[in-house]
């Protein structure tokens, strides 16, 4: 991908677009296609000291000027109070992502080139220069801006003592006890000690988030790089907390992780190209968790770590449709490894431990990841051995009852929660105000229990054992057809109280009745559902939350942190549904060649967008209004995994069979 000046036609052109580098641990890179941050999650080091969590800022960014000829051009960007003060996005002339993002200055006869990327499984991050000098000669002057706190918060001047120690080729740099000092190391020029604040950096897209907006950051000192005239130099400045990294050598460091992106994409086996960006993408979330040794997956950047539900429905897309099936493996392994009465984690904290089971579709949802690897690997002594045991002590769990009042009633189907408790993906709540009330039965809960009785019924034929519910998948139907279907409106009720209560606005979670490998519904009943979804829900991007009918509809999610959770799932669109509507579509219409074709113009819209917001990565939400602009993660799993699996498996045709049955 390539991106001229149009992009950054003004300051706020060029903020639109972000991009992001990681490391395999949770750490990252990210700013804005000009370099000028706008988040206080933000920043060029952003490491993870217990991975993937305990995200801390580290390297803010890095500032350039260039001098020769008696002319300094500033090539920094920043905002402060006093509105744009740097303004060296002018002299940017492209940039590009070969896969990592390269930055290309052009002013008088001089080029520079930076390119920004991370060491894979460290928390180092690596500032290559490439520098074309023109007859004069010249000083390329690099400050860092350098921070050290949690990423969700800010810091201000005093706040912070940072302690410098000059160091053979550059600087270490020490302002909390219990972490690692960063060091930055250039592989040219030299080091000058400083040691000032640069105050009141202004985060646009924190205003806009109702958040606190403006943050000091710390200035060390500077590197000095004298470059002679007519001279090409190409060195690298390494921000890293690793205490034993010395390699300078950036060239040889951006080909060694360029090779590991090159096959993982080739690994894949896909020429596609779309596919190839999204299995490329797909790589930035798969991540090393230190408390169990093995692979978890983070939802979102840039402030999510993992989530259960989010990994479950994310697995099939960043693992399986890429060929990762051995990450798959140790994802699997690691969630069923913390299945506690039933449950398996919802959302981790510090340590693997600790970990929060508030959720009744995680567990759910595990099912449905177990059965798409099946469809993908066929290994089902892994499943056999590890995995199955857990799969009959959740469903257990389910149906004699478990945590958070989940169990199974008398007609087969789910019931979860309380008033107080939110425990479906839909779980916004401010302070006390829990904002989409789903306690009961929830129409995705019961579709997803319905399929997971299915799924181990299938894997006890496999393995020679009794499925010990008989009767149960059919009584849960029945109920489901008698409680849900809302005939008058040709759509099902999102959630189901008792028979006289019943919540009916038409909300996207029905869809899952339709798309998941077992379904409860009638040809015409999938039809309906997919037809009123397609009318009153879909939004390019992704699927609405709630129908704009609905009184209490919210089309645009800005404001503070009451007004967005208000909206989070009250209208506002969501990517990853697109996963569930294009199989949910191409299975109501058998397959046919124009279902294939219409599937395909749902997926395309997401090439222009692969430009947009996270450049290369697929955003969390967008607004459910026109002109439907990107919100939330601009990374997010989920959006990735479903609109890669739905591409490769409902576009392109090119998935594996289904399980017989």
């Amino acid at each position: 991908m390539h991106f001229g000046k149009q992009s950054w036609r003004t300051f706020r052109h060029g903020i639109e677009r972000e991009w992001l580098v990681t490391n395999g641990i949770g750490g990252y890179g990210a700013s804005t296609l000009i370099n000028a941050n706008t988040r206080k999650y933000h920043g060029l080091l952003v490491a993870a000291h217990n991975p993937p969590g305990w995200r801390v800022v580290q390297l803010a960014k890095l500032d350039e000027r260039y001098s020769a000829g008696g002319v300094t051009y500033n090539l920094a960007a920043n905002e402060t109070g006093y509105g744009v003060t740097d303004s060296g996005f002018i002299h940017l002339q492209q940039v590009r992502f070969e896969p990592f993002p390269t930055f290309i200055y052009s002013f008088g006869d001089t080029a520079v080139r930076k390119t920004v990327f991370m060491c894979y499984g460290q928390n180092t991050t690596v500032i290559l220069y490439q520098v074309d000098n023109g007859l004069e000669p010249a000083v390329l002057q690099i400050t860092p801006l350098v921070n050290c706190r949690g990423y969700h918060y800010m810091t201000a001047e005093g706040q912070l003592d940072f302690q410098q120690r000059v160091i053979p080729r550059g600087v270490s740099l020490k302002a909390r006890e219990d972490l690692p000092p960063l060091r930055l190391l250039c592989g040219s020029g030299r080091y000058l000690p400083g040691g000032q604040w640069f105050r009141g950096i202004a985060y646009a897209a924190e205003r806009e988030r109702g958040e606190p907006c403006f943050e000091d950051n710390y200035i060390p000192g500077r590197f000095e790089v004298e470059i002679g005239p007519g001279e090409s130099r190409t060195f690298a400045l390494i921000a890293t907390v690793d205490p034993d990294f010395e390699d300078l050598d950036g060239e040889a460091l951006l080909s060694r992780e360029r090779e590991r992106i090159e096959l993982l994409v080739d690994s894949a086996g896909y020429d596609d190209p779309m596919v190839r960006t999204l299995v490329r993408a797909a790589d930035a979330f798969i991540v090393e968790r230190r408390a169990t040794g093995t692979k978890t997956v983070i939802a979102g950047y840039p402030w999510f770590t993992d989530w259960g539900r989010d990994t479950m429905i994310a697995l099939p897309g960043l693992t399986l449709v890429t060929g990762r099936f051995d990450d798959a493996r140790e994802i699997l392994f690691t969630f069923a490894r913390q299945c506690r009465h039933g449950l398996i984690p919802n959302a981790f904290k510090i340590g693997a431990k600790d970990a929060l089971y508030n959720t009744v579709d995680a567990s759910l949802w595990y099912f449905q990841a177990v059965y798409k690897f099946l469809q993908y690997t066929k290994d089902f002594k892994f499943i056999q051995e590890i995995i199955f045991p857990v799969l009959k002590e959740i469903a257990e769990s389910y149906r004699t009852g478990t945590d958070y009042e989940i169990r199974t009633d008398e007609d087969g189907l789910i019931t979860a929660g309380s008033p107080d408790i939110q425990l479906t993906w839909m779980d916004a709540k401010v302070d006390g105000w829990v904002v989409t009330p789903r306690h009961g039965k929830a129409v995705e809960i019961n579709a997803l229990w319905y399929n997971a009785l299915n799924v181990l019924e299938l894997l006890c034929r496999q393995y020679g054992e009794q499925f010990p519910y008989p009767g149960l998948p059919e009584r849960t139907r029945e109920s489901f057809q008698r409680l849900f279907w809302n005939e008058r409106e040709g759509h099902f009720c999102d959630v189901v109280v008792s028979e006289q209560e019943r919540d009916c606005r038409l909300r996207p979670n029905q869809l899952l009745a339709v798309s998941l490998p077992y379904s409860m519904l009638s040809k015409e009943q999938s039809k309906r559902v997919v037809h009123r979804v397609w009318q009153k829900l879909y939004a390019t991007y992704g699927i609405r939350s709630l129908s704009p009918d609905d009184p209490v509809y919210s089309g645009v999610y800005i404001g503070d942190r009451v007004q967005r959770d208000g909206g989070y799932h009250q209208g506002t669109t969501w990517s990853w549904l697109m996963g569930p509507f294009i199989t949910a579509y191409r299975k109501t219409y058998d397959y046919s060649p124009d279902s294939r074709r219409q599937a395909a113009s749902f997926i395309n819209p997401f090439r222009d967008h692969l430009r947009d917001h996270g450049v290369g990565f697929i955003s969390e939400i967008f607004d459910g209004n026109d002109p439907v602009t990107p919100r939330g993660c601009f990374a997010q799993a989920w959006g990735v995994a479903e609109v890669l699996r739905a591409y490769v498996e409902d576009v392109l045709e090119t998935g594996p069979e289904p399980i017989e049955k």
